[in-house]
């Protein structure tokens, strides 16, 4: 018997996915589960739509994603800190502070979706990167310099 998965089931397939279980399998436990729908020429093309419909839906954010990126790569965000001899900080830069130089130039970004692997704790030049919707990712550049 063909049915459709409308969830991830481990070892058979993902969401969409048409496979071929044995009957009483599809019967007595996946379709009572809401995990698949029978593969009937209704439900295949009902698939397709829907399929149809995520696909203009991620075309949607990928194209707002790749605005968005193009006015975080324009963004240089200078944050002045205290530094000691050899450029080392007293403190550090945060994903946090660089999350509100970005809302100050008009750009709202998530401070969890700036991609910093650790504080930033010497003066210096760098690009940090920020995760996008559908799979794009931003640089923003950040520049430590010396002060207060």
């Amino acid at each position: 018997m063909k049915v459709i998965l409308t969830e991830n089931v481990d070892g058979l397939g993902k969401i969409g996915d048409m496979v071929k279980v044995k009957p009483g399998y599809a019967r007595n436990y996946l379709v009572p589960r809401s995990l698949a729908v029978e593969a009937s020429t209704r439900n295949l093309t009902e698939l397709e739509h829907q399929k149809r419909q995520m696909a203009r839906k991620l075309e949607k954010l990928t194209k707002e994603a790749e605005l968005l990126k193009a006015r975080i790569e324009k963004v240089s965000c200078v944050l002045a800190h205290r530094a000691g001899e050899e450029g080392k900080l007293f403190g550090s830069v945060t994903s946090m502070e660089i999350g509100a130089k970005l809302a100050a130039a008009g750009i709202e970004i998530d401070r969890k979706k700036i991609q910093l692997d650790e504080p930033i704790k010497a003066l210096g030049d760098y690009r940090v990167p920020v995760k996008l919707p559908a799979g794009v990712v931003a640089e923003v550049k950040v520049s430590v310099i010396s002060g207060e």
